[in-house]
């Protein structure tokens, strides 16, 4: 039977965010494995609550999820203003690095699954080579497309069970990795199956991460901008816009006893 770990979590717009530190967090993961449970996890920038907003069959996964991880300073603003803060911002970019040393002192293998061809392969020699000893045991690219064919999805789930990983970790952009784990973790040999986004070419080397200072000051979004604008324009100048309004309106409703 599935477990669900027990921590707060901050209804935001419909999604309930998980309130946890990085350290509680890969705790947790820690009991998850150990007890041969399976658990997914999201990790959810503003785009992502906005589609669960807009998409019933997003906003159930996300209920339905282990672990709704909150990526982004405007979701960390969002709880405060609604008076239950979230305890940490955790992005994949700083969770990512973190799985390897993990990984390697507990006996726990990895499979990379998704990002741009030769991604995955370079983080593995990178990774490998950072950590000697840690089990990368195989990269899958599938083609890129918004929804995988039957036989695609059969490649995917038999590369993974081949190896059996302790720990999947999924680049396909939130929220259709979120989709394809909620879809497919009860045929998967995995415990703990993670969609982390981007985080994969940065962690590679192969794109650079901002700034500390400007991480710390929240602008860590403009920084991505710059580097990758056709990806990133509706995102923050499109998407985001939208979310402070309805954070303010979820915030009225409240105070009112609407919701």
């Amino acid at each position: 039977m599935k477990h669900r770990m027990q921590h707060n979590r901050v209804d935001i717009l419909g999604t309930p965010v998980s309130s946890l530190t990085m350290d509680e967090l890969f705790s947790d993961w820690e009991v998850v494995i150990q007890q041969g449970q399976k658990a997914q996890v999201c990790i959810t920038p503003v785009n992502s609550i906005l589609a669960a907003r807009a998409t019933a069959r997003v906003q159930t996964i996300y209920k339905n999820a282990d672990y709704v991880l909150c990526d982004g300073v405007p979701v960390k603003w969002a709880s405060e203003f609604l008076g239950t803060p979230i305890k940490q911002r955790i992005t994949g970019l700083d969770v990512l690095p973190r799985i390897f040393p993990f990984a390697l002192k507990n006996d726990l293998s990895i499979f990379l699954l998704g990002a741009s061809p030769g991604v995955a392969e370079t983080l593995k020699q990178v990774m490998e080579a950072k950590h000697p000893g840690v089990q990368i045991v195989g990269t899958f690219v599938p083609p890129f497309r918004a929804v995988f064919s039957q036989e695609e999805n059969e490649q995917m789930i038999q590369a993974i069970n081949a190896v059996k990983p302790d720990i999947l970790l999924v680049s396909l952009t939130a929220p259709k990795q979120d989709i394809w784990i909620a879809e497919n973790l009860a045929k998967l040999d995995t415990r703990l199956a993670i969609g982390i986004g981007g985080a994969f070419e940065v962690a590679a080397g192969m794109i650079k991460r901002a700034p500390v200072w400007m991480q710390k000051a929240g602008l860590e979004w403009f920084y991505r901008f710059l580097q990758e604008p056709k990806r990133m324009f509706k995102r923050y100048f499109v998407e985001a816009p939208v979310f402070i309004p309805l954070i303010i309106q979820q915030k009225l409703s409240k105070r009112s006893g609407r919701l």
